[in-house]
């Protein structure tokens, strides 16, 4: 908590200096292609753990799929469904080291239908398994 709004600055800092400086200046703009797909962002992490399409996130931008699917991999370097993907993973690891969620529950409420898909390709995105995130809980004496 101490060093949360320095790292923040710092990381905003490096954004707005680096290759994406103009897609980030246009969004905060609201400006053309790059504010749809901030639509479509905005979209996708409030309603991540919902059943979501290229069609429906292209709906939001008001754009077709496959404009849609150029801009949003221009914006993000991902595929619309790589970006959900990932977002899912990135939300479950907060789950499961945060909350202590057991890895089931956290699959189900980051979206995932099984529970073996979800340890899968979570293994691939971290090289670990959702299991070895869990705290340790120490046997009864």
């Amino acid at each position: 908590k101490v060093l949360g709004p320095g790292r923040v600055r710092e990381v905003l800092y490096t954004a707005l200096r680096g290759p994406q400086a103009g897609v980030l200046r246009a969004l905060v703009e609201q400006q053309g292609h790059f504010a749809r797909i901030g639509a479509a962002l905005t979209h996708l992490r409030e309603h991540y753990t919902e059943q979501l399409s290229v069609e429906a996130l292209a709906a939001c931008a008001n754009m077709s799929v496959s404009t849609f699917h150029e801009h949003f991999k221009r914006c993000t370097d991902m595929a619309p469904m790589q970006y959900l993907k990932r977002l899912r993973l990135l939300k479950a690891q907060q789950m499961l080291i945060g909350e202590g969620l057991g890895v089931a529950q956290t699959a189900h409420r980051v979206g995932y239908q099984s529970t073996s898909q979800f340890s899968r390709e979570y293994k691939r995105q971290f090289a670990r398994s959702p299991g070895d995130e869990l705290p340790y809980q120490s046997l009864p004496v």
